[in-house]
C-alpha cells in the first residue's frame, strides 16, 4: 500500500563551493549522501516516499558545474548544473545543436526550467506512480510490479524491454543527447570516467534499482556534445497529456545527415517507452542510403514498433511511436 509522508526527513545539509569539496563529501558519506541540484525530483522523493539520507550535498554553490562553453574538439561542454532555461537559450546550443535546445525548452513549465538542471533532467528517477507513492514493487525491493497486473493503471508505462519492472524513463533531454552522441563525464575521488550517453542509462535487466550508471560517491559533472552531429537535420517532438508541465507519453529525437535528398546516416531515439531512451538501430540501418521519402518513412515507422508488447492500457503507444518515427524521418510539424 502507498505511503504518503508529506514531511521532509531530517538531514544534514552541506553546501560546497568546489567540485573537489563535493567529491570529498560524496566519498565520505557514500550511500548516506544525496546530491541536490535543482531539487525538483529531490523534494518529491523526500516528501512522498520513504527516501532517507543522512546528508544532502547542495550543488547550487559550485560555479564550475554551470555554463556552456566551446570544447577543444569543436563541440561543446555543458555543466551538469546548468539550468534547462540556460541550455534552451544558449547561443552555442541553438547554433549547432538545436535538437537539445528544443528538447530542453519542452521540459515541464518555464518556472520548472528556471530551477531544473540538465544533469537532473537526465538523471531523475522514473515517475511510475506505484513506485513513487511507496508501493513495495520490484524496483523498491519488493516482489511484484503493480503496474503489470490485471487491474493496474499503466497507460504511461513501457512497451519495450520490460524485465519485471515496466517503468519508463521520463526525460526529454536524454533522447536528444543520445541522438547527438553525447558523452557524460563522471567524477569521483577515484578519478574520472567518460560514458557514452547511450550507455549512461540502464534498464531493469541490468539493475532494477537504478536508472543510470551513477554509483554512490560519483558525480555527473559535464555533458560533452561532439561536433560530429553539429548542424545536422534535427527533429524533436513530444506528445503529452497537456501542453504544459507534463512528462512525455512518448518523445522522439533524431539527427540525420543528408546528401542530395539521400539519408547518409541517422541517429533516432524514442523515450518514455522503456526504462532507458531507446535508440532505433534497426531503423537507422534500414534508412541509410535511402531517399528521404514518404515510402522510406513508412517503412521505418513499421520497423520501429516491431517487438513492442503493450500492457492493458498503453497500446496507443504503438501507433504513436510509428507515427513519430515517420515524422522524424520525413520532417513535419513539431509539438
Amino acid at each position: 500500500m502507498a505511503i504518503v509522508h508529506d514531511v521532509m526527513p531530517v538531514f544534514e545539509l552541506f553546501q560546497p563551493t568546489t567540485v573537489e569539496d563535493t567529491l570529498a563529501l560524496l566519498d565520505q558519506y557514500d550511500k548516506d549522501a544525496w546530491v541536490l541540484a535543482g531539487g525538483l525530483d529531490t523534494f518529491d522523493w523526500f516528501k512522498d516516499r520513504n527516501k532517507r539520507r543522512k546528508v544532502v550535498v547542495d550543488l547550487s554553490g559550485v560555479p564550475a558545474l554551470r555554463g556552456v562553453k566551446k570544447a577543444a574538439d569543436g563541440g561543446i561542454e555543458i555543466g551538469s548544473s546548468t539550468t534547462l532555461t540556460d541550455v534552451a537559450g544558449d547561443p552555442l546550443v541553438k547554433e549547432g545543436y538545436r535538437l537539445l535546445s528544443q528538447a530542453a525548452a519542452l521540459v515541464a513549465s518555464p518556472q520548472i526550467r528556471n530551477q531544473g538542471t540538465l544533469g537532473g533532467n537526465i538523471s531523475q528517477d522514473t515517475r511510475c506512480w506505484y513506485y513513487r507513492s511507496g508501493w513495495t514493487c520490484y524496483r523498491a525491493g519488493g516482489n511484484i510490479c503493480y503496474a503489470d497486473t490485471p487491474t493496474a493503471i499503466n497507460r504511461e508505462h513501457a512497451i519495450f524491454d520490460a524485465n519485471r519492472c515496466v517503468a519508463v524513463n521520463p526525460s526529454d533531454t536524454a533522447p536528444a543527447l543520445v541522438a547527438l552522441d553525447a558523452q557524460m563525464v563522471i567524477r569521483s575521488m577515484d578519478g574520472e570516467r567518460v560514458v557514452n550517453a547511450e550507455d549512461y542509462f540502464i534498464g531493469p535487466a541490468t539493475d532494477i534499482t537504478r536508472m543510470t550508471v551513477l554509483r554512490p560517491g560519483e558525480l555527473l559533472t559535464t555533458i560533452r556534445v561532439p561536433a560530429a552531429w553539429a548542424n545536422a537535420e534535427f527533429y524533436f517532438e513530444k506528445v503529452r497529456e497537456r501542453q504544459v508541465w507534463d512528462f512525455p507519453l512518448v518523445n522522439v529525437a533524431s539527427a540525420m545527415k543528408l546528401s542530395n535528398g539521400t539519408i547518409q546516416a541517422a541517429r533516432i531515439v524514442v523515450n518514455a517507452i522503456a526504462a532507458r531512451p531507446m535508440r532505433m538501430r534497426a531503423v537507422e540501418d534500414a534508412i541509410a542510403g535511402k531517399p528521404r521519402t514518404e515510402e522510406t518513412a513508412a517503412m521505418a515507422g513499421e520497423l520501429a514498433v516491431q517487438g513492442a508488447r503493450p500492457l492493458a492500457h498503453n497500446g496507443y503507444k504503438i501507433p504513436l511511436v510509428r507515427n513519430l518515427v515517420k515524422r522524424a524521418i520525413r520532417g513535419g510539424a513539431r509539438a
